[in-house]
């Protein structure tokens, strides 16, 4: 039980890292067509240039440790949401040859709408995919028995066009860090906005959720949850309101923090609802886990490769460190 309960820890900070770190990526994309020249685009994309690929590193590190982890949970989500998996898969494979043909194109309009569309397309795919696990799957007998399609419904939509409207708030936050002049200005406004996109989305997430998955809100009301699961809306709106706060006093690095309050707020509540499940609304943790046997392989497997990955991220991220300006542009 400690070796399920930790691998369940371990990958879900993955996920969090991940969102977090492609999701300010992918919010520069959402918000890459607000820039009025091209080289305000590329101040743009040379604040993510040196970070994005080591940022979807995470994604990978976590699959694995799923597949291996809980094997389970891999294939029935891979069978029931194969359509948004890979709509998603394919906006980040489709973002990322647009990065890399943009640098070096003398036609740089044609990729300039590629970066953008493969980011809406992978952000979305990830919302839907985030809507549809919370909505429940059909299983029986430990698999998926529903139908191609029953991913596609207005909750999960709804949850799709919400987590752009998160990764535009990322995005506008760290260029509010990286950037400069008339792109941190709009930069600015943009957070002011889709803040408030968030706020809202949240709210209808919050009180819908109940109705799509009432056994979320039941599990809510259980003792010992009941006694802290409050900390995470009470957390949120503070967050929010110091957000807002921070961008009408314009300083630079505090809308990015309580940003990730906000994210954290709801992943956490999020989190309170479903576990001890796995996959909603009845394969637990401890009905998906592999044997103990390769949970410790795998666990010393990640011991062993996790510090490498977080150095080389943090490494990164130092020595990139400080703000892109007209002069130093990344191709």
């Amino acid at each position: 039980m400690f070796l399920i309960n930790l691998w369940v820890c371990l990958v879900g900070v993955v996920v969090i890292l991940y969102v977090i770190l492609d999701g300010f990526s992918l919010g520069v994309g959402i918000l890459f067509p607000s820039a009025q020249s091209e080289k305000q685009r590329d101040v743009m994309m040379g604040s993510i240039g040196p970070v994005w690929d080591v940022n979807q590193t995470w994604i990978v590190f976590g699959a694995a440790g799923l597949f291996a982890t809980f094997p389970m949970i891999y294939t029935v989500l891979f069978s029931a949401l194969y359509v948004p998996l890979f709509t998603f898969l394919f906006g980040l494979i489709f973002r990322g040859v647009a990065f890399e043909f943009r640098a070096n194109s003398p036609h740089k309009a044609a990729w300039n709408r590629a970066f953008f569309g493969g980011s809406i397309v992978a952000a979305f795919g990830q919302g839907v995919t985030l809507g549809a696990y919370v909505s429940g799957i059909k299983v029986q007998d430990g698999v998926f028995a529903g139908g191609a399609f029953d991913w596609l419904s207005p909750f999960n939509i709804m949850v799709g066009l919400a987590l752009i409207a998160g990764y535009a708030l990322l995005g506008a936050s760290y260029l509010i860090i990286k950037t400069t002049g008339e792109v941190q200005k709009r930069a600015y406004q943009q957070a002011w906005v889709a803040a408030w996109a968030v706020a809202a989305f949240m709210l209808i997430v919050s009180i819908w959720t109940p109705f799509r998955a009432p056994g979320i809100m039941a599990r809510w009301w259980t003792e010992p949850r009941i006694y802290f699961v409050w900390l995470f809306p009470v957390l949120g709106a503070v967050g929010f309101a110091l957000l807002l706060q921070s961008i009408r006093q314009q300083v630079e690095r505090k809308p990015f923090i309580f940003t990730l309050v906000l994210f954290f707020s709801a992943y956490l509540g999020l989190q309170s609802g479903v576990y001890p499940y796995a996959v909603l609304p009845d394969i637990t943790i401890f009905d998906a886990a592999a044997q103990p046997q390769t949970q410790m392989i795998m666990l010393i497997g990640a011991l062993v490769v996790l510090p490498f990955v977080l150095g080389y991220t943090i490494y990164c991220y130092w020595v990139f460190r400080g703000k892109v300006t007209d002069d130093i542009i990344y191709h």
